[in-house]
C-alpha cells in the first residue's frame, strides 16, 4: 500500500520538541492530571487507580465511557459506541472498514489528510471538494457536480483542520440531501466543538443514519495525552465496525478509559474553562492580526485552530523553518495542507506562549 507522507504530522514530528513558543497545536491548552483532578474534585482518582488491575480492561470502553459518549448526541444508543486509538483511530476504522478499491470517495479539501489519502491508498478514487479561500467554506452545488451515483463516501472535517470553518446545521443538513440520493456515507471528523454559540452546530449522526462521527478528548477536551477516541454510528456500522476494529485495536487501556471517564462525566466544568480560553486567547489572536500588516485571516468559529495568511519573500514552508531556528516560534506551514502562502497557527496556547509566540512573530514578519 502506498500512501504519502502525512503532511502536518511530519512537520511537527520533526520540529514540535524545538519550539519555545509552540503555536503550532490545535488542541486547547492540555490539562495536566493536577489540573483536571483539581477542576474536577476527584479526590479518589489516584486510589482507584491503585486498585485498578492493569488487564486489558474493557475492549470496546467501559460503560461508562459508552454511556458518558452516548450523551453528546441526540438518538446514539451506548451499545453503538466504540473506543478508538484517538480520532484517528476513529477514523482510520471507519475507513478501513468501509472503502475498497475503485470506491468513489468526495473529501474536503484542505482537511484533515487522513480524509483523503487514506481512501486513495485504499485504491479509492478520490474528488476534491475544495474550500473557498475567500470565506474557507465550500460551495454546496459544487458537490451535486461532483456526486455520482456509485459516491460511496462524503468525508469532512466539522470544524475545519486548519481553518477552523464550521459547516453549520442548515448546510450540513443539504450534504445530507446530497449523500442520501446517491446512498452514500457522510463521514465527519468533529473533534472541534466551537464555542461561538451563534453557530448551529450538529453531530452527522444526528442528521442521517448514515452518517459517521468521530471524535475525541484531544482538541475541546484538553486531554491528547490520553489518545481516547470513539465512533458513533448506528448499530449496522457499529456491528461491521467492531469486525476490522479486532484487527487494528484490542483497546485503550485502564488508566487512558478512567481518564477519559472523568473527563466525560465533567464535561461541563471542562468546557467551562476550555471556553475562557478560547474566547479569551482568540480576542488578543484577533487583535494582533488587525494591527499587523502582512498578515490576515478568516477568523474560525470559535474553534482552536486558525490558518493565517501571510506575505513572506520566502515560501511559507521555508519562512517557517528560518523563524522557528531563529526564535523559537513553531508554526505549521501551509505546504502541510497543501496551500502555500498560509500557515495554521493554534492560538489556544497558553496565553502567555500566544502573546510572546505572537509578539515575535509579528516583528520577524516586518524584519522578512
Amino acid at each position: 500500500m502506498e500512501i504519502d507522507e502525512f503532511g502536518v504530522e511530519g512537520w511537527l514530528n520533526v520540529h514540535e520538541r524545538e519550539a519555545k513558543y509552540d503555536l503550532a497545536q490545535s488542541t486547547i491548552t492540555s490539562f495536566s492530571m493536577n489540573e483536571l483532578v483539581s477542576l474536577t474534585k476527584a479526590d479518589q482518582t489516584y486510589s482507584e487507580l491503585d486498585q485498578q488491575k492493569m488487564n486489558y480492561g474493557w475492549i470496546e470502553g467501559s460503560p461508562t465511557f459508552k454511556q458518558e459518549v452516548s450523551k453528546l448526541y441526540d438518538h446514539v444508543d451506548p451499545d453503538n459506541v466504540l473506543q478508538t486509538n484517538g480520532a484517528t483511530g476513529a477514523n482510520m476504522l471507519a475507513l478501513y472498514s468501509l472503502i475498497e478499491p475503485g470506491d468513489h470517495v468526495i473529501s474536503v479539501y484542505p482537511s484533515y489528510q487522513q480524509l483523503y489519502d487514506i481512501p486513495r491508498s485504499l485504491g479509492a478514487d478520490v474528488s476534491f471538494w475544495k474550500l473557498q479561500e475567500d470565506n474557507w467554506y465550500p460551495d454546496i452545488d459544487e458537490l451535486k457536480r461532483l456526486v455520482r451515483p456509485t459516491t460511496k463516501m462524503i468525508c469532512i472535517n466539522n470544524a475545519n483542520n486548519p481553518t477552523g470553518t464550521i459547516l453549520d446545521r442548515k448546510f450540513m443538513e443539504q450534504v445530507v440531501a446530497v449523500a442520501k440520493s446517491v446512498d452514500a456515507y457522510v463521514l465527519v471528523d468533529e473533534v472541534y466543538l466551537p464555542f461561538d454559540d451563534s453557530v448551529d452546530f450538529a453531530p452527522i449522526i444526528d442528521l442521517y443514519d448514515k452518517g459517521i462521527s468521530t471524535n475525541s478528548l484531544s482538541k475541546t477536551y484538553s486531554m491528547p495525552g490520553i489518545r481516547v477516541g470513539w465512533t458513533a454510528t448506528n448499530a449496522e456500522l457499529a456491528e461491521r465496525f467492531r469486525k476490522y476494529r479486532d484487527y487494528t485495536m484490542i483497546c485503550a487501556g485502564v488508566f487512558s478509559d478512567q481518564a477519559a471517564c472523568l473527563v466525560l462525566q465533567n464535561r461541563e466544568k471542562v468546557l467551562a474553562r476550555n471556553r475562557q480560553i478560547v474566547l479569551d486567547n482568540l480576542r488578543i489572536f484577533k487583535n494582533w492580526v488587525e494591527r499587523t500588516p502582512k498578515v490576515s485571516c478568516v477568523f474560525p468559529n470559535g474553534v482552536s485552530t486558525s490558518f493565517i495568511k501571510m506575505e513572506t519573500k520566502e515560501s511559507s514552508e521555508n519562512f517557517c523553518r528560518h523563524l522557528l531556528a531563529d526564535t523559537g516560534v513553531l508554526l505549521v506551514p501551509g505546504e502541510a495542507f497543501d496551500v502555500p502562502g498560509h500557515a495554521r497557527l493554534g492560538y489556544c496556547a497558553p496565553t502567555e506562549t500566544l502573546e510572546k509566540g505572537l509578539e515575535i512573530l509579528g516583528q520577524y514578519l516586518e524584519e522578512h
